[in-house]
């Protein structure tokens, strides 16, 4: 089995409420992150990063059940296995969370790219597509700023942020999908350009 599967078809709706949720998520986070980020991570700081990718789990879950995307389980373990390795970072400071948030951001990225590649017929998935892009490249930006004087875990707020603002892009672009707009009459998905 490839790493991405075709999504069904009646797969666009569910994914859209997802993408709507995932992009309400991380504007509440990052709002709480900002506020107590600071050069040390504090104990509502610890819970927030760990909770970040602890949601990301749920979401690929909920997101399996209705795509069965196999990209997904992937992400699902890299997820859990980064929670976890920020939980135990957290403990040492910013600059670790940073490292261990980095090296998820850069796998997650590349997953995140392949399964939106596979569901690029559904429609909705080029917003999808430059966010694993970019969280690959934010990723290495992350691993290469936990050495930089004064590391701060606002910049991690700010990557919520804009990958909140590709979910919320992609969900209205899935509305089409989920209306039948993006649909052929014989049933097909509409492959136009995104």
């Amino acid at each position: 089995m490839t790493i991405v599967d075709k999504p069904a078809a009646g797969s666009a709706a569910p994914l859209r409420r997802l993408y709507f949720v995932r992009f309400a998520f991380a504007l509440v986070w990052a709002t709480l992150l900002f506020l107590t980020s600071k050069s040390q991570v504090g104990p509502i700081g610890v819970v927030l990063v760990v909770g970040y990718p602890l949601f990301d789990v749920a979401a690929a879950i909920v997101d399996a059940r209705s795509s069965r995307a196999a990209g997904l389980y992937v992400n699902i373990a890299l997820s859990l296995l980064a929670g976890i390795g920020i939980a135990v970072a957290s403990a040492s400071g910013v600059p670790a969370v940073l490292r261990v948030w980095g090296a998820w951001a850069v796998l997650a990225g590349l997953v995140q790219l392949l399964v939106a590649v596979g569901r690029r017929r559904m429609g909705g998935q080029w917003p999808m597509i430059l966010s694993g892009g970019i969280s690959v490249l934010a990723g290495a930006n992350f691993i290469v700023s936990a050495a930089a004087p004064n590391p701060s875990l606002a910049t991690v707020a700010g990557y919520a942020v804009l990958g909140g603002i590709f979910f919320l892009v992609s969900a209205l672009r899935l509305g089409r999908t989920a209306s039948g707009l993006g649909t052929k009459d014989s049933g097909s998905a509409d492959v136009r350009p995104q």
